[in-house]
């Protein structure tokens, strides 16, 4: 398992997520090649997925739907998630991951 790349920008952290939507249940899969992988229930239409995509980081991360925002790629696999609130450390903590 490599390491979550992330960026730190204007007090709020950016990763890499990569999602795989219509699995079986909605989960935090691990990470690879410094993107986190997510896993998640709902199907790619009318932005269900993207809602799935941050009710999941929420509930992993302990915070409001509110401290979640796709920065890009609303409409690929490949997103660039903001989150407000959380520390380096403590975000990697939450996701069960060591500090680099």
């Amino acid at each position: 398992m490599t390491a979550l790349t992330i960026e730190s920008r204007a007090g709020a952290l950016r990763i890499r997520v990569k999602v795989k939507p219509r699995a079986s249940k909605s989960r935090i899969v691990g990470v690879r090649d410094g993107s986190l992988d997510v896993a998640l229930a709902a199907p790619p239409v009318d932005g269900e997925a993207n809602a799935e995509l941050i009710r999941t980081l929420a509930l992993a991360l302990g915070c409001g739907k509110s401290a979640i925002e796709i920065v890009t790629g609303a409409g690929s696999r490949s997103k660039l998630v903001q989150i407000t609130g959380l520390g380096a450390a403590e975000l990697l903590a939450k996701l069960g991951q060591t500090g680099p």
